[in-house]
């Protein structure tokens, strides 16, 4: 079996926001359910990171927002 890796988030007690916010993309993504009755370890490499991905999408759309509302982007 493949040892796991644990990320560590930058911002101390960010860990708990990230959760929230995955369950939030996979709701949206209407598997949440099948998550609280499987787990995330029983879900499929495709599932998982299809809800990784959008969380990263959000993210940088965010960060994007942020910089252009400072006049900081081109």
């Amino acid at each position: 079996m493949a040892r796991r890796r644990r990320r560590r988030t930058v911002v101390p007690g960010a860990e708990q926001v990230l959760d929230r916010f995955k369950y939030e993309v996979a709701n949206e993504l209407g598997i949440a359910n099948q998550i609280q009755s499987q787990g995330w370890e029983n879900m499929t490499t495709r599932e998982v990171g299809t809800v990784g991905g959008m969380m990263v999408k959000r993210m940088l759309q965010e960060a994007e927002r942020t910089l252009a509302s400072r006049g900081q982007l081109r």
